[in-house]
């Protein structure tokens, strides 16, 4: 059953500009080490941190109520499969409310352009028996 879905769009821009300006302090607050590794060894990483960024909005707009569950950026991690096909992993506060919803599974699609990154995540929840 569908809990809820969220979907963000970033411009690649505005993330390029807030790494050039605050450099590892922003990246460190919104992005894991394994995001920024990835990231970094991207040859257009400004697009690949956007769109993590973006995935990392849709899963908050997905649970909704972000201010009655606060979550950390970095207890929602944004990987890849040995496919390549984009992932959520949640830790911290995120795994908590994971939790507290019944959340089971979480679908994912990320792209990106020279200019936009963009991302869509539907929480699914465990069905009561």
């Amino acid at each position: 059953m569908i809990f809820g879905t969220g979907v963000d769009i970033v411009e690649v821009f505005r993330m390029k500009d807030a790494i050039s300006k605050w450099g590892v302090n922003f990246l460190s607050k919104i992005f894991t080490d394994r995001e920024v590794a990835y990231s970094n060894s991207r040859r257009f990483s400004h697009q690949h941190f956007a769109a993590r960024f973006a995935a990392k909005e849709a899963v908050v707009k997905a649970f909704g109520e972000p201010r009655k569950f606060p979550i950390r950026w970095t207890d929602i991690e944004v990987l890849n499969d040995r496919e390549g096909k984009p992932k959520i992993e949640f830790h911290g506060s995120a795994l908590k409310l994971k939790k507290k919803k019944m959340i089971d599974n979480v679908i994912v699609s990320i792209a990106h352009s020279k200019n936009y990154a963009v991302a869509n995540v539907i929480l699914l929840k465990k069905e009561k028996r």
